[in-house]
């Protein structure tokens, strides 16, 4: 089974202002609400693929009420503890020439929700997957990931992470089984520039060698590298779409990486899979429908062929 932890999930409340001018009135040409955080765009993906899992985390007050009854509507089986104070968060996401967001903060979150959490965690066990994502709330100590993982050590869980900096660097000695970082990420832990995936891949190199098992670097337009455990070299295009929306198009990735990977995939078509199912989400209002994803699946691989 796998498992998907969302800390500090959120309301998506996007606006398409017809002008946006600061210190005056501005009005939307429309709105669409989504619910989410890393977690939740990778089970949301998942389900979609028709692979079953959980999704965890915590949630308080009417948003966090309205942001599980349309998970429960999506059919996505979720185990969230429930917060007796604050309101899970809404981001207000202005979509105009470019993405202004504004993220709100999220509830307080004390030592007993989250031996709350941690308690629905350990039922987790061999052959399980479990997916570390998305930010940590400012109440949660910053190694919350790294706590996570030391208490599940030795049980045979594949661990995933996907997470910026030094959260990223301090989940490597549990040796995950996936780590996705951009190219911008890799960028700023090794004081570099890397723009494509052949840029990326030494320091992919670097971060299997500290422990990632499999290293993911997306490069956006540019395709994306994987070193994987067997420390061999895998490199992929970037199918052409046309930018709708770029937020969940990494967590499309990993979720489409691991559904291939326990489907028995090569590491080479599991790397293709999560490409196009980055690519589908990039090209969607929100998280990529299937028909979606096997469009940009046969795309990408007739643009592959074509090259070579």
């Amino acid at each position: 089974m796998i498992y998907t932890v969302t800390l500090n999930p959120a309301i998506d409340y996007v606006m398409h202002p017809l002008t946006l001018d600061m210190g005056f009135t501005n009005r939307s040409s429309s709105e669409e609400i989504h619910v989410g955080g890393n977690g939740i765009n990778v089970s949301t993906l998942l389900n979609e693929l028709g692979v079953n899992n959980v999704a965890l985390g915590i949630t308080a007050g009417f948003t966090g009420d309205y942001l599980l009854k349309r998970l429960q509507e999506k059919g996505i089986a979720c185990n969230f503890v429930t917060l007796e104070k604050g309101y899970t968060r809404i981001n207000v996401k202005l979509q105009g020439i470019v993405m202004t967001i504004c993220n709100g903060m999220g509830p307080n979150i004390s030592n007993k929700n989250v031996d709350e959490l941690l308690t629905r965690i350990y039922g987790i066990g061999e052959g399980d997957v479990l997916v570390l994502t998305g930010s940590i709330p400012k109440s949660l100590p910053d190694n919350m990931y790294d706590i996570i993982m030391r208490r599940l050590d030795g049980r045979g869980i594949r661990f995933v992470v996907d997470a910026p900096g030094d959260l990223l660097m301090e989940s490597l000695s549990a040796k995950p089984f996936l780590i996705k970082p951009n190219n911008h990420e890799v960028g700023r832990i090794f004081n570099a520039q890397p723009e494509t995936p052949e840029d990326c891949m030494p320091y992919a190199h670097k971060l299997h060698e500290l422990g990632a098992q499999n290293v993911i670097v997306s490069c956006g337009g540019h395709g994306a590298a994987l070193v994987d455990e067997h420390d061999e070299e895998h490199t992929v295009p970037t199918a052409k779409i046309k930018l709708v929306n770029a937020t969940g198009a990494g967590d499309s990735m990993v979720a489409g990486f691991i559904a291939k990977v326990l489907e028995g995939a090569s590491y080479q078509e599991a790397l293709v899979f999560a490409s196009a199912c980055g690519t589908a989400t990039a090209g969607s209002k929100a998280i990529a429908k299937r028909a979606t994803i096997d469009r940009v699946v046969a795309a990408l691989n007739k643009q592959i062929s074509a090259q070579g």
